[in-house]
């Protein structure tokens, strides 16, 4: 076992994470996001700047992976069909909800929620929207979900990020 690195893009420094429920829906439900990309954070970040701030933060954080044998864990490999109904779940039931402490897999990204769409309106079947997504190259993220899950997560450092 060792420690992964996480990175989570924001406009402040986040040195301690917590739990959020969103004012929309998201991927995986409420809690804390992160990502193993760097580029991802950063981009993230960048796009949560646009015309409300001058500087962003890429928040460096590091985790315990013992947590991997500790918590609930949801691990997606890549857009399975059990992802797809879960992304579809958090996405679309008002009332659907989840006991997972960390959940990781695929970010569905604005390709990713076209093709969503194209399923939802019954143009694409399940295996379709699979077979689609497989063709895309899918950055990562990371639910903290609890806060046990959060005790695993280290801050370690922010770097700046300006427009």
């Amino acid at each position: 076992m060792g420690r992964m690195k996480l990175y989570h893009g924001s406009l402040a420094i986040v040195s301690e994470p917590r739990i959020i429920v969103p004012t929309r829906s998201l991927d995986y439900g409420a809690g804390f996001y992160a990502t193993t990309s760097y580029d991802q954070a950063r981009l993230w970040t960048r796009r949560r700047m646009s015309s409300v701030a001058e500087v962003g933060y890429v928040n460096i954080y590091e985790l315990d992976d013992i947590c991997l044998n500790v918590l609930k864990v949801l691990w997606f490999e890549g857009p399975t069909e059990e992802w797809v109904d879960f992304v579809m779940s958090n996405r679309t039931d008002a009332d659907f909800r989840h006991d997972n402490d960390l959940v990781y897999g695929p970010v569905a990204n604005d390709r990713v929620y076209a093709a969503f769409a194209l399923y939802e309106s019954g143009f694409l079947d399940k295996s379709g929207l699979i077979r689609e997504l497989r063709t895309y190259s899918l950055v990562d993220q990371m639910l903290f979900q609890t806060e046990l899950s959060l005790k695993y997560l280290q801050f370690i450092e922010a770097e700046e990020v300006r427009l």
